[in-house]
């Protein structure tokens, strides 16, 4: 298998993400295809001592910041890091692509060179979180701020396909985000998801308010892109506090300290759970082709995860069966 990755995407490119690559080339057994400037590539991966074997390297003199408008990667900056990985992908240059780079172009970039899945309205930005028990996906949060009652069963379609091909779980629950779990809750963009979920032949469990989501009351959380971002970021946000105060409670005195010592391997696992960089980032559901977003500060470790992610994504066909799924779901609402 090989994965093109954006070597420029992200705060910590390139060192990180050759790190991630160099790793990943070892512990998963894939082939890669970096994307950037070529000479500063290999002195970093010289200056660090990282092996560069199956890495190939595609010579890119731009890279897509943060400050760049989301149209950048198909305009003033085609011959960056991200739109030459995106027209690798798409030339059928590698099976999958990852970058770290702009949101906004990476779905511009996948949405105009890549393309979406025949038939599929939006592609959907879906982080795998952790919950009380497992994980769950957050579909979409943060790529469509305004939604259709379509646009959201196709988010359930694709996340539950995702969630069981990828994740392993057996027949994911999905749950649509709302205000309320009563049926009649939430406005017009709800009331139109609902009764199309409902329908959906999905395993629908209905509303889900934002306070249970963490605990385990569905594997699939859909919402339109502005709820979706809010709840993520507000978890993320709570995330971080929770455990700096936690922290705090066990450097409190020499007593505290003693009774960390007793629980830190409890801790640790506790701490690992809510660390990001053990989902690597975020599939852009609805591509054409497999793109990975990882996270804009990603470590080596967190490009691992994600090319480990990506490498499940290809090898569970999840793009075939999403153009399948939607395909069925167009066929049967033309005969209605």
């Amino acid at each position: 298998m090989k994965i093109i990755v954006d070597a420029f995407g992200g705060d910590n490119a390139p060192l990180e993400i050759v790190k991630g690559c160099a790793d990943a080339v070892k512990g998963l057994g894939i082939d890669i295809v970096l994307t950037g400037r070529d000479q500063e590539i290999r002195r970093v991966a010289k200056e660090n001592g990282i092996s560069l074997e199956h890495m190939e390297i595609c010579d890119a003199p731009a890279v897509i910041t943060m400050e760049d408008s989301a149209g950048d990667v198909v305009k003033s900056k085609s011959d960056s890091s991200m739109a030459l990985g995106l027209h690798l992908l798409a030339q059928g240059k590698g099976d999958a692509f990852v970058s770290g780079g702009n949101s906004g172009a990476l779905v511009v970039g996948a949405t105009l060179i890549v393309k979406r899945i025949k038939g599929v309205r939006r592609i959907a930005f879906a982080p795998v979180m952790p919950k009380n028990k497992g994980c769950f996906m957050l579909i979409d949060s943060g790529a469509n701020v305004d939604c259709k009652p379509e646009m959201l069963q196709q988010f359930g379609i694709m996340g539950s396909i995702y969630m069981e091909k990828v994740m392993g779980i057996h027949h994911p629950r999905v749950a649509l985000a709302n205000i309320g779990v009563e049926d009649h809750k939430g406005g017009e963009l709800q009331h139109g998801a609902f009764s199309l979920l409902k329908d959906s032949g999905l395993n629908f469990v209905g509303n889900i308010e934002a306070r249970d989501i963490p605990d385990d009351a569905g594997d699939v959380i859909v919402a339109d892109g502005f709820t979706g971002n809010v709840i993520l970021k507000m978890f993320e946000g709570v995330a971080i506090m929770l455990m700096g105060k936690l922290k705090g409670i066990f450097t409190h005195s020499i007593l505290n300290k003693l009774a960390a010592a007793i629980v830190l391997k409890d801790v640790k696992a506790l701490k690992k759970n809510f660390d990001y960089n053990e989902y690597g980032g975020a599939p852009l559901m609805g591509c054409a082709k497999p793109v990975f977003k990882t996270h804009g500060s990603a470590k080596a470790k967190t490009v691992y995860n994600a090319l480990r992610l990506t490498k499940a994504y290809v090898e569970g066909n999840v793009v075939d069966e999403i153009a399948s799924s939607v395909a069925k779901y167009s066929a049967l609402k033309k005969k209605i």
